[in-house]
């Protein structure tokens, strides 16, 4: 037997996949409770420190960075063990960084080096999580259930931005950053109270741990990967910056707001679940990789609007920003249950370690991308620089579709 297997004698009994759906996804939400805390603080961190939009831009990039360093390994092993164990560790590491955010950072490098360390959290919690799913629901109906799972990252990113705001009227930003370390512990008693299931077996001449030429070598499973490398990079991108946008929004018209930006964001976010959800049903229904070109195509054309509009009446910048949030998510869900479904069952760890190491490796740049060009463009207080920076967020999904085709008469040419 292999080692870390357990026996199917000792099999835990069967749990309905409604129940661990749902079980996950608050789990989760728990482990992501400071995914937003430094972009919710980030016009309050970026005074106080003295930083540029690039410095910004670079701290809230580490956060994707700790995650595509860490995500490889901490994915790929739950091929070998139960990915509970992982799991928990992850959720220790990340009530870590958000500690040492709130009781040791002191600027720029430390802030990043902190942020770096709970995006590493969250690449052995929310991959790792999905393989937890993914070993319990088998069937027709698990891109659906695996929709409801990835759509609780977004749940997850509206609770972070409201944080802040509750919080901040009794706690300093420390505190802010203290309190939301408790997520993770959080999540941690839950996934340890979860029984474990015997491993997929494997083949007597193993690969090696990270060896990624199997999945390079899968087609089906590489376009999937592929497309959301494009969907992460205008997502992760757009939303480090949201709250900096909306307090611009807010201050071009002058007075005082009524609504904080942190809210606003969160109500934002919360429009990009159903949307995701909805978009994969979409795609079950009218054809998984037909419906993804359509959903990258317009957000990317959304994404060259949205910015420039700012100096329109508030409620007009929100709605568009919903907009906007709801396409960039329709074409989440699908493209993580597209890479599921294509992975070997023996290979679903280092699959899901590729797709999440491409997908959060372009949300290491794409935040650092958008302070540069508002830096070189008129800086953070010119409408054309936000809407050129949200215009380079869009890019690569206008493009995409046009890549995957190419791509898919390349493979089918080889």
């Amino acid at each position: 037997m292999t080692r870390g297997m357990t026996t199917a004698a000792s099999a835990p009994p069967a749990v309905s996949a409604a129940r661990i759906t749902a079980y996950l996804c608050i789990a989760e939400i728990g482990t992501m409770l400071g995914y937003a805390t430094f972009p919710t603080l980030l016009p309050l961190l970026q005074k106080t420190w003295g930083m540029s939009n690039t410095q910004a831009g670079v701290i809230s990039g580490a956060y994707f960075g700790g995650y595509m360093l860490a995500v490889p390994l901490l994915t790929a092993i739950t091929d070998r063990i139960d990915a509970r164990r992982v799991y928990i560790f992850a959720c220790a590491l990340a009530a870590l960084g958000s500690f040492g955010f709130a009781f040791a950072a002191q600027g720029f490098l430390t802030a990043a080096l902190f942020q770096a360390c709970v995006g590493a959290g969250l690449a052995g919690t929310y991959m790792p999580g999905l393989k937890i799913l993914s070993d319990r629901v088998h069937g027709p109906k698990q891109s659906r259930y695996v929709s409801f799972y990835t759509t609780s990252f977004t749940l997850g990113t509206s609770g972070s931005f409201l944080l802040p705001i509750i919080a901040m009227p009794a706690l300093s930003w420390q505190g802010v950053f203290a309190v939301s370390a408790l997520g993770p512990l959080l999540a941690l008693v839950m996934v340890w109270r979860i029984a474990p299931v015997p491993l997929a077996p494997r083949p007597a001449q193993s690969a090696a741990l990270l060896d990624f030429r199997p999945v390079l070598k899968n087609r089906p499973a590489m376009s999937y990967i592929l497309g959301y490398t494009a969907h992460c990079w205008e997502l992760l991108g757009s939303r480090s910056w949201l709250v900096a946008f909306i307090s611009f929004a807010a201050a071009t018209h002058g007075g005082a707001v009524v609504v904080a930006p942190a809210i606003i964001a969160a109500f934002i976010n919360f429009w990009g679940m159903p949307a995701s959800i909805y978009g994969n049903e979409l795609a079950m229904r009218y054809g998984r990789r037909r419906m993804i070109l359509l959903y990258m195509f317009s957000s990317g054309l959304m994404s060259c609007a949205v910015g420039f509009t700012a100096t329109l009446p508030t409620a007009v910048t929100v709605f568009c920003l919903c907009l906007y949030t709801m396409l960039v998510m329709t074409d989440s869900s699908s493209l993580t249950a597209g890479t599921v479904a294509a992975a070997a069952p023996d290979k679903r760890g280092i699959t899901l370690a590729v797709h999440a190491t491409l997908g959060f490796g372009a949300g290491v740049i794409s935040p650092t991308v958008f302070g540069w060009v508002l830096d070189h463009t008129g800086g953070n207080a010119d409408t054309t620089a936000w809407g050129l920076a949200y215009a380079s967020q869009g890019f690569f999904c206008l493009i995409a579709p046009l890549l995957v085709l190419l791509g898919r008469k390349r493979w089918a040419a080889s």
